[in-house]
């Protein structure tokens, strides 16, 4: 069936169904080259120029990975809040209170088992019934669960509301990154993504400010209006989803061409030049490719042919945020503290702290337009293995070292969010196909809250005072899985700075070298690496050749 749409008086005749015929064929091969061209080419300039809506309603829905950040951080920093930890913690023999290293591992990982469970439920109903539907009914569920936390008389009942709190969490975690690198084009996708990370960073420091703002308090309300916060985010965001568009990726996997078409049209400003045509036939184009390259849609084909080996990058960059030692930042409070230095000036710190991130993240967007993803990623892996190193050797000495250790994660800190921390966001929404991005980004996404479980098992243990006792010591155990981590990328992360999807495509169907991703030029039109077609041509000719002279 078709359906004729009308833009600026012309007429152009869209196919709403799988069947097409070769000319219709030829015209999308054409378009899609066309407009693949014209989005490789495109400026940061041009692209907020052309796309400011496509930015805007990126935004609203990252904003709800603020509210995460601030509740996983009100967690890590309740542990060093006096009021907190006499209501849920347990009286040491000295007189004094703590939270046992068996629970603020139970605490810590709660999140994250309800977080698997979300993310998983989000790769099947995101692809079912769209991201904004799917935003909406997890924002409307987590209001509700609020109300746990909130109330809970134990710690026990504190553990079962962050698990259920984290499923909503773990739908939040993906669907905004997948819908951040949907809506806009290549020049804006490192941004936008990337962007995320900042969310994140935003929260963490809200929490840490509205904990040092509550520290005069010595009834309980010092933390549970902390909790009550929470309630600001859902209902603005809520509203914004309602109007948002939905992803034109999305429609046109769903066979819904002309909806592609009016959603593109909405991301866009009116009259800035866009093709909306054109647009949405590169997306046809790169869907039918990935269809050819029998790229599914369920969980099983993240793992079959050239899907595969993206699936494992995505899971393991995203992994390596746990790995290379990024849970030590959150103990700061805890190390300031063990170290002598009173309640409120470590909290000052983990302001400090947070507010680098942030300055971290916004300088990571010049960073990566100047030197890619794959260079900015393991350049900040040696330059945390480094610190993790600095860190171990402060904590060999038998006097407290724990100021010194807190100034050394202030630069570990920046250093994470200027590197791996955002650039991660960007390569994993740009790693897996199209057809198969919110299932990818949910796999890496658990594969990372895996590791964090792990992570929230083993730091607490080597720093707690109850425990091993490490303390800046721990800093030589995350060096080494830093090391290992930083080998990994050097062979297996390849670049996708600059690239449109279909490009992407084409480079890991011709299995190029993670180290030679950056400098193959494609052709898009046929669906070819620079080179391909003429190698083939000069073997026939060469057995054309040999044959002649047999004769």
């Amino acid at each position: 069936m078709e359906k004729n749409n009308l833009e600026g008086g012309v007429a152009t005749n869209r196919v709403d169904s799988q069947e097409t015929n070769v000319g219709g064929e030829t015209d999308i091969i054409a378009e899609a080259a066309f407009a693949t061209e014209q989005e490789g080419k495109m400026t940061l300039r041009e692209g907020i120029k052309l796309y400011p809506h496509a930015i805007g309603w990126s935004v609203l829905l990252s904003m709800a990975i603020i509210m995460e950040g601030f509740d996983i951080v009100l967690i890590s920093n309740f542990f060093g809040f006096p009021q907190f930890v006499r209501k849920y913690g347990e009286q040491l023999p000295d007189g004094t209170y703590n939270i046992s290293a068996k629970w603020q591992t139970a605490l810590s990982n709660g999140a994250y088992v309800g977080e698997i469970i979300g993310l998983f439920i989000n790769g099947i109903v995101s692809e079912r019934y769209g991201y904004r539907k799917t935003m909406i009914g997890s924002l409307s569920v987590l209001t509700g669960l609020i109300f746990i936390p909130f109330f809970a008389p134990r710690i026990e009942i504190l553990l079962l509301g962050g698990i259920l709190l984290g499923i909503p969490w773990g739908v939040f975690q993906t669907l905004t990154t997948a819908y951040a690198s949907e809506v806009c084009p290549t020049a804006l996708r490192a941004y936008l993504t990337t962007f995320v990370n900042l969310c994140w960073v935003i929260g963490q420091l809200i929490a840490s400010s509205v904990l040092r703002g509550f520290l005069s308090r010595q009834d309980e309300w010092s933390y549970r209006i902390p909790f009550a916060l929470q309630w600001i985010w859902p209902v603005p965001i809520i509203i914004g989803c309602i109007f948002a568009p939905e992803s034109p990726w999305w429609l046109v996997r769903q066979g819904r061409i002309a909806d592609a078409e009016a959603s593109v049209r909405r991301l866009t400003k009116a009259g800035n030049g866009v093709d909306i045509q054109r647009t949405v036939s590169m997306m046809i184009r790169t869907n039918e490719l990935e269809k050819e390259a029998s790229s599914g849609t369920r969980y099983i084909d993240c793992f079959k042919g050239t899907d595969r080996r993206r699936t494992e990058i995505a899971c393991v960059v995203w992994g390596i945020q746990t790995l290379c030692g990024s849970g030590l930042m959150g103990y700061s409070t805890y190390f300031l503290q063990q170290a002598g230095l009173p309640v409120e000036q470590s909290f000052n710190f983990t302001m400090g702290q947070y507010a680098l991130g942030i300055c971290g993240t916004l300088f990571s967007w010049i960073l990566m337009m100047r030197f890619g993803r794959r260079t900015l990623y393991i350049s900040g892996l040696v330059a945390l293995f480094v610190t993790l190193i600095a860190i171990g050797c402060l904590g060999i000495p038998k006097s407290n070292m724990g100021i010194a250790i807190g100034a050394a994660l202030l630069v570990f800190t920046f250093i994470y969010d200027v590197t791996v921390g955002p650039v991660c966001y960007a390569i994993v929404a740009e790693m897996s196909t199209t057809r198969l991005r919110s299932k990818s980004i949910v796999l890496a996404r658990n594969f990372y809250n895996v590791m964090g479980i792990i992570n929230n098992v083993i730091t607490p243990q080597l720093v707690n005072v109850t425990a091993l006792n490490w303390r800046g010591k721990a800093g030589f155990f995350w060096a080494v899985s830093c090391f290992f981590c930083t080998i990994y990328c050097y062979f297996r992360l390849p670049e996708t700075s600059g690239r449109p999807y279909i490009e992407l495509d084409i480079l890991f169907e011709n299995k190029v070298s993670a180290r030679k991703f950056h400098k193959t030029s494609v052709d898009a039109v046929a669906g070819t690496i620079e080179g391909t077609e003429r190698v083939e041509k000069a073997s026939i000719e060469q057995a054309d050749h040999i044959e002649k002279v047999s004769i």
